[in-house]
């Protein structure tokens, strides 16, 4: 089986300074991989990597056995909410429309089927009733099922999200997470930067822990273990234990 996603000897710096060090995956089809590790471990800046959204200093990365440049309409992205600018004045509708712009061609607009497939993404997040509301006026969870809904739109294989669960309603965070299962349950492969430990095992599949290098990789039980954990968290079992690790 092709890797849906291969990563050699990656190394990322920023102004000289080493983000990420010497990156080893390999990710397969029909997965839903976390990537956890402390602040400032370059979790991020893997993820970016992976899409070419950073430059790198040294290593490959394809998708598919490709470059992301010849994958990229097959790639969905969700950033950060940090870095969207909500005061875009744009409807929730127009917003999930975006993501079909991929799969248009070159110089054709969205038709009345585009437009209806926007829609039903939207009702797959639960976010139908706000068709017509600008995206500012949202809040921060229903925010982000509109993007998560921009990303459904693109009919991508492989779907990479930055910090989903940041600052939303519990709700939301529920609809979203079930969607990514039943997204990987269809054989997609999804990779998702996450930050709170203590639903790593409920989330997620497999799990890359990273403090600049990679420290494992692996299903999250081989993972969650404290003695892989301290290596990144530097911290006492008793921080492990609090976040669900146990001895």
């Amino acid at each position: 089986m092709i890797s849906t996603i291969s990563v050699k000897d990656l190394h990322v710096s920023y102004f000289g300074k080493e983000a990420i060090n010497g990156i080893n995956l390999s990710i397969e089809p029909g997965n839903l991989v976390g990537i956890i590790g402390p602040n400032g471990a370059g979790k991020s800046t893997l993820l970016k990597a992976m899409l070419n959204l950073v430059p790198i200093d040294k290593g490959e990365i394809d998708i598919f056995g490709r470059t992301i440049i010849e994958t990229r309409k097959n790639i969905a992205y969700v950033p950060q909410r940090s870095q969207i600018d909500w005061d875009f004045p744009i409807h929730v509708l127009d917003t999930v429309l975006i993501g079909t712009y991929p799969n248009l061609r070159i110089f054709n607009r969205p038709k009345k089927k585009d437009k209806e497939w926007a829609y039903e993404c939207l009702k797959q997040v639960g976010m139908e009733n706000f068709y017509n509301r600008q995206i500012g006026e949202l809040s921060g969870g229903q925010q982000q099922r509109v993007f998560l809904a921009r990303a459904l739109a693109q009919k991508a294989d492989v779907f990479f999200l930055d910090e989903p669960f940041v600052g939303i309603d519990i709700t939301s965070e529920e609809t979203i997470i079930n969607l990514l299962k039943v997204l990987r349950d269809k054989g997609k492969s999804v990779i998702v930067v996450h930050h709170d430990l203590s639903k790593a095992k409920d989330y997620f599949d497999k799990l890359v822990l990273l403090n600049k290098e990679l420290i494992h990789f692996g299903n999250v039980d081989e993972v969650l273990r404290p003695d892989v954990m301290i290596k990144a968290y530097e911290r006492e079992l008793s921080f492990l234990e609090e976040i669900g690790v146990k001895a």
